[in-house]
């Protein structure tokens, strides 16, 4: 039963961030770094209401490694907003789910994680994934691509940080502090280059953080009910939503070759998923 409720959990939180990522490619006219302020102050208001309610201490423990989480945070979220917001839909949700990928290989150097020899396969396997996509999408062009992967890394390198401080910090006080850092960084930024949303941008905009807590609270529920391999695949099921809401609601299609390079990266990543830690 409770594995049942994690697995519906999960594809709710899917869903949503599946709708948050059209929502934001909606608003491709808007500055990245300025949607990126209405996710975080959203996210910023919500985290610390929560914190308060609960009576946690706002500031956390260790200072620098969660300022150090917020900055990669805030860098890895530009750059996945811009990708979205100037590659097709599915393309630019394929390349950010190699955020995992990284996520092992900096574990070995951050949290001394062991890989097996196989993974190193499937590492190469989604590389060569990667270099399917771009070669076959005309759209995609190589400073697109280049943001899409360092937003992964430092998506990574977020992740990584988490982990080792994940047994000293409230999570909570860990969600507050990527709003904390980016605020301000992407504040000072959208003050010189403002872009007054008009009309429905201001829903597009609300949407984007709502649907992102929604997700985020879905995501945890799912993942304090079940074991973490068999839900955290479920997570991948977004590409299928943004290859047909990409096609829904902007026209997008992709060729045979494409489509193989997506399917490379997605299988890369569910059978490095499956590999049971080194001893």
């Amino acid at each position: 039963m409770e594995e049942n409720k994690s697995i519906q959990y999960m594809l709710l939180a899917g869903f949503f961030f599946a709708l948050m990522n059209v929502c934001v490619k909606f608003v491709s006219h808007l500055p990245t770094l300025e949607v990126v302020l209405f996710r975080s102050v959203i996210s910023l208001v919500a985290s610390y209401v929560i914190l308060k309610k609960k009576h946690i201490p706002i500031l956390g423990k260790n200072k620098k490694l969660l300022i150090a989480r917020g900055i990669a945070g805030c860098l890895g979220l530009i750059g996945t907003f811009y990708t979205l917001q100037n590659i097709p839909l599915a393309s630019a949700v394929t390349i950010n789910y190699t955020a995992p990928l990284f996520t092992a290989i900096l574990g070995i150097f951050v949290v001394k994680q062991k890989v097996r020899p196989i993974q190193f396969v499937f590492f190469g396997l989604a590389i060569a994934g990667v270099l399917m996509l771009k070669g076959f999408d005309y759209r995609i062009s190589n400073f697109d691509l280049a943001v899409g992967l360092f937003a992964a890394i430092f998506s990574a390198i977020a992740y990584n940080i988490i982990a080792k401080i994940k047994t000293t910090e409230h999570p909570l006080v860990i969600i507050f502090y990527f709003p904390l850092i980016t605020i301000p960084f992407v504040g000072i930024y959208s003050i010189f280059n403002w872009q007054m949303p008009q009309g429905m941008d201001w829903i597009y905009l609300l949407l984007v953080g709502i649907l992102t807590q929604l997700a985020q609270y879905y995501m945890t529920l799912s993942y304090q009910r079940a074991n973490l391999s068999k839900v955290a695949s479920l997570t991948y099921l977004g590409v299928i939503y943004a290859l047909g809401f990409g096609f829904l609601f902007f026209n997008e299609t992709y060729n045979l070759y494409s489509l193989i390079g997506i399917g490379l990266i997605i299988i890369a990543i569910i059978l490095n998923m499956t590999v049971k830690p080194s001893k």
